[in-house]
């Protein structure tokens, strides 16, 4: 990640819903030459069918290809999106025992404090077993019930856009070593009246970015990156993005193939021709591998 921020790359990190969507994934990252995280977050084993940490990484074992894919857990929430208490902790310790190359704390319906102090304690656990720890501050919005208010109205108002001077107050004081940040993007829609609805066209607010990057120094993460506009995606690479979660593009190919033929495979394909596109042409990184996965980053 750290790499990544210095050359001006950022790293797609694709989340899993569906189990068979892992091999068609690292098949595209490794025929690409490039590199990836595979994740899973919370809501994709309660709400969908990844079924559980344990069993994304052993699907994740039969395929895993170090020099182009580590395996992440995604948001772990302390309040979910049905504003529900999470074990957390207890989630990321069970992840950390499985393998997992990274976690991500997301305490970001908490209070400032109350982010600081669940942050402070997931950073605290991941360390001690020698891996990095993701947190979020700010409100990427999109997986609450009910419709997102008109999004231009979000965007112009700043609404949920991380705070610089709290950014600055929160890495200090936590010790997270990436931060996802809400500078416009908005997460895929997981309620099922409205997971297949095509994703809205989100733009970022670039200049708001600059001033987190250069405040905080460390890899900024963005979240909700499917249907934010190239242009823009490409622009935050070189102003601190350092990793894209990638969702909804992958998944609606996958259940809209599932849909027509009802063959796994034909659904395997669409997400292996969605991956390849993502990563040739919306995020132009066919190539990087040795460029990211340099000997002294790997352990």
């Amino acid at each position: 990640m750290s790499r990544a921020r210095e050359i001006g790359v950022a790293i797609p990190a694709f989340n899993i819903p569906y189990l068979p969507m892992v091999e068609p994934v690292i098949r595209a990252v490794v025929d690409a030459d490039s590199f990836a995280f595979i994740e899973v977050a919370r809501l994709e084993w309660t709400k969908f069918e990844a079924k559980s940490p344990a069993a994304v990484m052993e699907e994740f074992r039969k395929w895993e290809n170090p020099e182009h894919v580590r395996i992440h857990l995604d948001h772990v929430p302390v309040i979910d999106e049905d504003n529900l208490r999470v074990d957390y902790l207890s989630i990321i310790k069970d992840a950390i025992q499985l393998g997992y190359d990274s976690v991500m704390v997301d305490g970001s319906r908490l209070d400032l404090q109350g982010n600081i102090d669940a942050t402070r304690e997931a950073v605290e656990i991941a360390h001690n077993a020698g891996i990095p720890c993701e947190a979020e501050l700010g409100a990427v919005l999109g997986h609450e019930a009910g419709p997102l208010p008109p999004y231009e109205e979000l965007f112009e108002s700043g609404r949920g856009f991380t705070d610089v001077s709290e950014a600055v107050r929160f890495v200090r004081e936590t010790g997270c070593d990436w931060l996802s940040v809400a500078i416009g993007s908005v997460h895929g829609a997981i309620s099922k009246a409205r997971k297949h609805w095509k994703k809205l066209e989100a733009r970022l607010n670039l200049d708001h970015l600059e001033r987190l990057s250069k405040a905080t120094g460390i890899p900024l993460v963005l979240h909700g990156g499917s249907g934010v506009k190239r242009d823009y995606v490409l622009a935050a690479m070189k102003k601190g993005i350092a990793k894209v979660n990638v969702g909804t593009e992958i998944r609606q190919a996958y259940e809209n193939a599932i849909k027509q033929s009802s063959a796994v495979v034909a659904a395997q394909n669409a997400v292996y021709a969605r991956t390849k596109w993502l990563i040739e042409d919306y995020f132009q990184i066919a190539g990087i591998r040795s460029r990211i996965a340099t000997e002294e980053g790997t352990r």
